[in-house]
């Protein structure tokens, strides 16, 4: 029985150390948290999975909140001006729905269930010598953890980082009690609002601790207004300051949450990512080689709500990697090879999610602007976050969106 090492218990490390367990995979999966306190503390994260991932969670027995989350089924754009207006706004469906499960409640889940299907886990932070140690008793070490000293054992790959520094300041609050502003919202839509040269206001419905709630990510360009949370405030006040935020600055969606509350004590997350894309393949002091997988090698800004879908993916095609190679030597051939598969994938997020950092070109606005008259642009548009590589295809192409408007005007 081939044995596998997982440093990493967040989507992509936990779906993979499932999947490889109901291989007969021997896995040891290192996490730096309980599932108790993983429960009882912060949010770490907002998270929206689509059909395509959903669906690879179902083949493995993981989606285990079908029949309780509340279904994310469509998408609402709105686009103000830099006077404030809004001057685009539209809704289209999605395809099939979509789930947000707070991952206090979903890591903690997959994590019993590997211990009780045999499972080891060993509870703590690791070090790079510590790694070290415990990877000569394995033929396989997966780092998907991308924080800490681990994080340095993956070069930074400048051809593929633009970015040096994070492009947005994040808030993110778990709230309940929101209510409709027009008769046009629907609860079980995603909101994405771009402000021009301030950021951004997504949301959309969730699962929590203890029920639904709706999960607010705004997203602040460095040095503007809604860069106003350095401080790390206590969970209230961070909660009053982005109403405030949105009161000056997004008035259409403070009305929804002007009478919303946190859902629990600790509902709230501060921070920034600098997006970078880093070498797969790191080196221990012993010559000994780990295989990076998820945010340790691909991490993207929030802004296009891709990153439990990527790890999803990354961990589905490192498991058919696994697999293929048998009895064979986990090689730095055969872990660049792995990586390869995922990039083809990943790439797509990255240059979207990399693009809407900044300010739209002229034939996105065309693109917006459009979907208010020609339902199936933004019933494409929308379709695009459950497809990657058709954003690239087309709304990241001036070429191919000027075609593809009049192709459905003249429709």
């Amino acid at each position: 029985m081939r044995k596998v090492l997982i440093v990493g218990a967040g989507q992509s490390g936990l779906q993979l150390a499932l999947t490889l367990q109901a291989e007969q995979y021997d896995v040891t999966l290192v996490s730096a948290q309980t599932p108790e306190q993983i429960r009882s503390g912060r949010v770490l994260s907002t998270q929206s999975m689509y059909y395509e991932t959903l669906e690879i969670e179902r083949r493995h027995g993981l989606g285990l909140w079908d029949d309780t989350a509340p279904r994310l089924t469509g998408l609402r754009v709105s686009v103000a001006s830099p006077e404030g207006e809004r001057v685009v706004d539209w809704m289209a469906p999605l395809k099939d729905y979509a789930l947000s499960i707070d991952q206090r409640v979903k890591m903690p889940a997959w994590l019993e269930l590997f211990t009780e299907r045999g499972g080891k886990v060993d509870y703590r932070a690791l070090t790079v010598s510590e790694l070290d140690e415990l990877a000569g008793d394995h033929d396989l070490v997966v780092v998907a953890a991308g924080k800490g000293e681990l994080g340095s054992l993956f070069e930074r790959d400048a051809q593929r980082s633009p970015y040096t520094e994070p492009q947005r300041a994040l808030s993110v609050a778990y709230v309940r009690g929101t209510k409709p502003a027009t008769d046009l919202d629907d609860s079980a839509a995603a909101r994405f609002n771009a402000l021009a040269g301030i950021g951004e206001v997504i949301s959309y419905p969730g699962r929590t601790l203890d029920g639904d709630c709706e999960i607010v990510l705004v997203e602040g360009v460095p040095g503007g207004p809604f860069d106003a949370f350095g401080d790390r405030p206590e969970p209230q006040q961070q909660w009053e300051r982005m109403l405030g935020l949105l009161r000056e600055h997004c008035p259409w969606e403070h009305e929804r949450f002007a009478d919303a509350e946190l859902t629990d004590d600790g509902a709230t997350l501060a921070g920034a990512v600098t997006p970078t894309v880093s070498k797969p393949i790191g080196q221990l002091p012993s010559g000994r080689l780990v295989l990076g997988m998820g945010d340790s090698v691909v991490l993207n800004d929030p802004v296009t709500g891709q990153g439990s879908n990527a790890a999803c993916q990354s961990a589905q095609v490192y498991l058919e990697s696994i697999l293929e190679r048998g009895g064979g030597e986990f090689d730095w051939d055969w872990m660049q090879r792995t990586f390869d598969r995922y990039w083809d994938f990943a790439q797509h997020v990255t240059s979207w999610a990399n693009a809407a950092l900044q300010p739209p070109p002229p034939h996105v606005l065309t693109i917006f602007g459009a979907a208010t008259q020609l339902p199936a642009v933004g019933e494409r548009f929308a379709d695009g976050f459950a497809h990657p590589d058709d954003m690239t295809s087309w709304f990241l192409d001036p070429g191919a969106a000027e075609a593809f408007i009049a192709e459905c005007s003249a429709a």
